[in-house]
């Protein structure tokens, strides 16, 4: 079997950068923004941080409380009406070290580049 030498897309800094939230006086990006990222589907990355909760302590990741769902949505509605609010659920929020170790556990082409 080949591997494919199909690269990934470049990501632009812009892009990233509008996809960081302070949530908890930390930066963090959210599930959805990073399964988009990683080119995979949230509920699969969901998936994979559940059979891993091991390698995601607090200061890697947590799920927003209702409180900070809430004020969030009202900061996107703010910010940009266009934006999508997202999914029923609470989202998990990954620091730079969640980041990186979510980049361990996911299955993907863009998660391993």
């Amino acid at each position: 079997m080949s591997r494919s030498n199909a690269k990934p897309p470049v990501i632009s800094d812009e892009l990233v950068m509008r996809k960081i939230h302070t949530i908890r006086g930390l930066k963090v990006m959210l599930d959805r923004d990073l399964a988009e990222l990683y080119g995979v589907p949230t509920k699969a990355l969901k998936q994979a941080v559940r059979r891993n909760m091991e390698r995601f302590p607090e200061d890697f990741m947590f799920e927003m409380d209702p409180e900070e769902l809430e004020q969030w949505r009202s900061q996107i509605v703010t910010s940009n009406p266009s934006d999508k609010m997202g999914g029923r659920y609470a989202p998990f929020c990954f620091t730079e070290h969640g980041v990186l170790m979510l980049s361990s556990v996911l299955n993907s082409a863009a998660a391993s580049a």
